[in-house]
């Protein structure tokens, strides 16, 4: 074969080679591109339709640890921040479950600068191969009633505790001292005196148990605060008598409230009996009423000791004092402004205080007015 033949026959081999290689390349292009890749995650549509109505906070993360949908309390709760998790232990929850697919339930707190801690309960289960579903349930409120439930007790126990104690111990010293009848009066009379203040911390706590429901009145009726204000002044007359306290009742006559005119009359007697309780003697207390748009307002000043700016925010909790100290000294419970808040609530009113250290005290009861008719006639004999 001569050499001409030889080059030919060679290009034509070339041709049909590059030829055969640029289609191998072509068909092994198209099957690549045909060839099914590797799925996203998403989201069921069942479950994403259920986290858009849910009122729990819902999340919902994939095996790269991002979140693929979450329910809108979610957000709220401060979960979820862009598409990751922000609580460190839940996001480690997550990761363990989509490990082994163990449903796991546990208690978290969640702590962010500036905000007060959030107890949680969340609960983890697979959703799936890939992705993971977190249920979390803020349980905040439960946690603080709890806590609220149990200094309850505590401060009860230890209320009912002192005067039952000093009871006894007055009570053995009044069988040491059967032969000395000046000492058997003296000790009668702080018997008597702890007795009184154990039977108002029962009568206490059992109207408070009454009022802390917050429950609207059942048959409210018509309350005549001119009786209401003199029966307060008159609760408080011997202790008042004794500090030579003047009770002065002033302001708008013939008010009238509706409402439930036991549990006026304590929430208005605790405030007189507060107010001369804290007032130094000699002092003047000043009880007054008056009508402002729809409704009664109820203000009992004093000139005692006042009360700290920061601790105004608690005073109308149950047995908290400013000055435990002085409690004893004057009878005090702590019971008496829970009293007056919760009364308040179940009327659809309110309670203000205003107080500044050593200028006294100022608290105002306000009740919605009764538009009826005038000062109730006394019966004929």
């Amino acid at each position: 074969m001569d050499p001409t033949t030889q080059a030919f026959l060679a290009a034509i081999i070339g041709a049909v080679v590059a030829a055969t290689a640029v289609l191998a390349w072509h068909v092994s292009d198209r099957q690549q591109r045909t060839l099914p890749t590797a799925a996203e995650p998403v989201v069921p549509a069942g479950v994403a339709t259920v986290l858009s109505v849910l009122r729990s906070s819902a999340v919902v993360v994939d095996d790269s640890d991002v979140v693929l949908k979450a329910s809108a309390p979610a957000y709220a709760l401060g979960l979820v921040r862009g598409t990751r998790l922000v609580a460190d232990d839940l996001a480690e929850q997550v990761r363990q479950v989509r490990r082994d697919g163990q449903i796991r339930e546990t208690e978290l707190v969640m702590q962010r600068p500036g905000v007060p801690a959030r107890h949680v309960t969340a609960r983890v289960a697979p959703l799936g191969s890939r992705l993971v579903l977190a249920l979390v349930e803020d349980r905040t409120r439960e946690r603080r009633v709890e806590s609220v439930r149990r200094d309850f007790v505590a401060n009860v126990s230890h209320e009912l505790k002192t005067p039952v104690g000093a009871i006894r111990l007055l009570a053995e010293a009044m069988h040491e001292a059967a032969d000395d009848p000046e000492a058997v009066k003296r000790f009668a009379d702080r018997m008597l005196t702890e007795s009184d203040r154990l039977t108002r911390l029962v009568q206490q706590i059992i109207e408070l148990s009454r009022l802390q429901a917050d429950d609207p009145l059942d048959a409210p009726s018509l309350v005549h605060l001119d009786d209401v204000l003199q029966i307060a002044v008159d609760t408080s007359k011997i202790d008042a008598d004794a500090k030579r306290i003047q009770v002065i009742v002033g302001g708008t006559p013939d008010l009238q409230v509706f409402g439930n005119e036991e549990q006026v009359t304590a929430a208005v007697s605790n405030l007189v009996s507060n107010a001369v309780s804290y007032s130094d003697c000699d002092a003047t207390v000043l009880v007054t009423t008056k009508a402002e748009e729809g409704s009664v307002e109820i203000s009992v000043v004093d000139q005692g000791i006042g009360i700290p700016t920061r601790e105004l925010d608690r005073i109308f909790e149950r047995f908290y004092r400013v000055d435990p100290a002085r409690h004893r000294s004057t009878g005090g419970t702590g019971l008496g402004l829970s009293i007056v808040k919760h009364v308040a609530a179940t009327h659809g009113g309110e309670v203000r205080v205003w107080s500044a250290e050593g200028q006294g005290s100022t608290f105002t009861l306000t009740l919605p007015q009764h538009h009826g008719s005038a000062r109730k006639q006394e019966e004929s004999p």
